[in-house]
């Protein structure tokens, strides 16, 4: 009598966690296409403007190279007591530490440039949160306070790369005016140029990248700025 009481308590018992079992595998995915239901009817967007009504305009340099420019462009910076907002990306960092380390102590803000330069927009929502939790994991070790802002290589994202960046609380950050230095012909005076064809400084986000031409051009990028009575600072000047 007392096995067949034990074989019935053991058949509620197995019963009992099958149904457990099946109840959270329901729950977890009703949260999870509640989740992406959410996303859906509140598309996220990228930024690339910040308060149009400041006083500052916004200097932003993605780093994946530059070492050997970037020195230059640090010491201008220094002297001009400006600080700007370095997107960095996972391995440089990891390559170039003492150089990583001396932007955070000049006061620099950093963000994230992702852990490669990879084509993000090619990128599933788990390869985009992958990316960005590793770099995460490195620039992290540098910096006191979480890094907040993420800008995907060459701007390039797709709605996985904004779901991703969102829930490892990011704001994805693109740029206002777009300096190109990387390209071929761009001198100091061609990037300069092309940021004053532009003429609506206020709350713009200026991409730039660790190039000798960019560095020769930074002075007086500074100057023209303050001449227009605005101050040069960070992404999170600008979003104030």
């Amino acid at each position: 009598m007392i096995v067949i009481i034990n074989k019935k308590i053991a058949i509620f018992v197995i019963i009992t966690i099958i149904l457990a079992l099946i109840a959270g595998f329901i729950f977890l995915r009703g949260t999870k296409a509640k989740v992406v239901s959410n996303y859906n009817i509140v598309p996220l967007k990228p930024i690339d403007r910040g308060n149009e009504n400041g006083k500052y305009i916004a200097f932003a340099c993605n780093v994946d190279w530059g070492n050997e420019v970037l020195p230059d462009m640090l010491e201008t910076l220094n002297k001009e007591n400006i600080n700007i907002t370095f997107f960095v990306t996972g391995r440089w960092a990891e390559r170039f530490p003492d150089l990583m380390k001396q932007i955070v102590d000049n006061g620099h803000e950093i963000g994230s440039h992702g852990y490669q330069h990879l084509d993000y927009e090619k990128l599933t929502l788990e390869q985009n949160e992958e990316q960005i939790k590793k770099a995460d994991e490195i620039l992290s070790k540098y910096t006191e306070n979480k890094i907040v802002l993420f800008a995907p290589p060459s701007g390039s994202y797709n709605n996985n790369t904004l779901v991703a960046s969102d829930k490892l609380g990011y704001k994805t950050i693109l740029w206002t005016i777009d300096t190109i230095d990387w390209r071929a012909g761009s001198t100091k005076d061609v990037i300069i140029d092309r940021i004053l064809k532009k003429d609506d400084f206020n709350g713009a986000i200026v991409l730039m990248h660790p190039m000798p031409e960019t560095a020769k051009a930074l002075p007086v990028l500074i100057e023209m700025m303050r001449e227009r009575g605005l101050e040069v600072g960070t992404v999170g000047d600008v979003l104030k």
